[in-house]
C-alpha cells in the first residue's frame, strides 16, 4: 500500500471520528398569549425561548417573527442578550402577535447568534409552531 492510500485512509477515519458540533437549536410555545384571531395582531411581549448549542462567542441572540401563511406581514422581533443557560426570558422585547384572520396559520420565530449586536453571524436557527 503506498504511502497516499495509508495517508488517505487515515485522514478519511479521522474525519468519520471527529465529534459533530452542536448545532443551535431553540423552543418556545404560545403560553399565556391572548387570543387573537381577527387579523389586527396585538402588540405583545416575546415568549420564553431556550437555546441550546450556542456558538462560543455568542453573546446576543436576535429573534425574529415570520407568518408563513402570510410571509409579506412584518412581526418584527428583537435582541436578547444571552444568559449563560441559553435562556431569553418572556418580556425581553415586543412584537407583533400572531393574529391570523382565517384559520390557523404557521409561524416560524428565527434565532440569529451573533457576537454583539451588529457583529458577525455565528449561527441561526428556526422553529415554527401553529396558531391558534
Amino acid at each position: 500500500m503506498s504511502f497516499r492510500m495509508v495517508f488517505s485512509a487515515l485522514i478519511f477515519a479521522g474525519t468519520l471520528a471527529a465529534p459533530a458540533a452542536a448545532q443551535m437549536q431553540f423552543t418556545f410555545d404560545w403560553a399565556g398569549l391572548k387570543l387573537c384571531t381577527s387579523g389586527a395582531p396585538n402588540k405583545v411581549s416575546n415568549p420564553r425561548f431556550k437555546v441550546t448549542g450556542l456558538p462560543a462567542g455568542t453573546t446576543i441572540v436576535q429573534f425574529r417573527l415570520k407568518d408563513l401563511d402570510a410571509p409579506g406581514y412584518n412581526h418584527g422581533g428583537g435582541w436578547v442578550a444571552m444568559s449563560g443557560d441559553g435562556t431569553a426570558p418572556a418580556g425581553a422585547f415586543s412584537y407583533k402577535s400572531p393574529c391570523p384572520p382565517n384559520g390557523t396559520h404557521t409561524y416560524e420565530w428565527t434565532a440569529t447568534a451573533k457576537s454583539k449586536k451588529n457583529g458577525k453571524v455565528l449561527a441561526k436557527a428556526t422553529a415554527r409552531r401553529k396558531y391558534p
